[in-house]
């Protein structure tokens, strides 16, 4: 092994030290807490943990789950076809691109979430077509601004090669620029997936009759904090995993398989 290989195993083992140590400074302060304040405004962890288990346990509770995740497939599905089109446009038909760069873009990523759900239930009540449109608008700003970082990092060379496909733009387009934007698509899979479940909470929250945010706001109103509690702690604990295992390793491969990422 190398002094660089063993420097950087050393550096990793101590990240992951201190990041276990982190967690338990915060479990034992926790506990400690909670002895002191009601079990309203910070439940104990053993109380936590048995809500978590009545929640995993739970068929009527589950089909919330399942329900946020149609919410989030669905909206990310929307989303980044938009976004895809739009950035396709703004980049081979150049006349659309101040609309859609300086005008569109800033529009959307200058209004909150929260404006976005409100407005949603006024137009479409307190249903899934809110919360799907709610994701889909604020996400879209992702899809559109890595694609167009992608299609704008394909080089000469690759445009170069396409020609050489002569009148054939499908072919070139599948079998060069598809490839080189693939570690772009992972990487604003990853990006939006993250943002989804934050607006999909939300959004459930204030305009949902169902899903995990729904859950959230039936605990809130019924001062059942350590269901609360359990219901976060189950999503930190599905996105986390979902990113190290899925959106991660899937950005790392087309890295390394196709090109460098943004």
């Amino acid at each position: 092994m190398t002094a660089a290989a063993a420097a950087s195993s050393r550096l990793l083992r101590t990240q992951r030290g201190l990041a276990l140590a982190f967690l338990l400074v915060l479990a034992v302060a926790w506990w400690a807490t909670a002895g002191r304040v009601p079990a309203y405004v910070l439940p104990p962890p053993s109380e936590v943990g048995k809500a978590l288990l009545t929640f995993v346990s739970s068929a009527q509770r589950l089909s919330h789950l399942f329900a946020t995740l149609a919410h989030i497939g669905s909206a990310i599905g929307i989303s980044f076809l938009l976004g895809a089109m739009l950035a396709f446009a703004a980049h081979y038909a150049r006349w659309s691109a101040p609309a859609i760069h300086q005008r569109l873009n800033p529009f959307l990523s200058a209004f909150s979430g929260i404006g976005w759900t409100l407005l949603s239930v006024i137009w479409f009540g307190v249903s899934s077509y809110t919360v799907v449109f709610t994701i889909v608008v604020v996400l879209l700003p992702f899809a559109l601004v890595n694609l167009r970082e992608g299609l704008l990092a394909l080089d000469a060379e690759l445009h170069e090669m396409g020609n050489s496909f002569g009148r054939s733009r499908w072919r070139a387009w599948r079998l060069l620029v598809m490839p080189a934007l693939l570690p772009f698509v992972a990487a604003t899979l990853r990006i939006m997936f993250g943002v989804a479940w934050k607006v999909a909470l939300t959004a459930e929250l204030f305009g949902g009759g169902r899903g995990l945010g729904y859950v959230i706001n039936i605990a809130r109103q019924d001062y059942d904090t350590a269901t609360l509690f359990a219901v976060i702690l189950f999503i930190i604990i599905a996105v986390t995993l979902a990113d190290r295992l899925l959106f991660g390793p899937l950005e790392r491969y087309t890295a390394r398989q196709f090109g460098s990422t943004p």
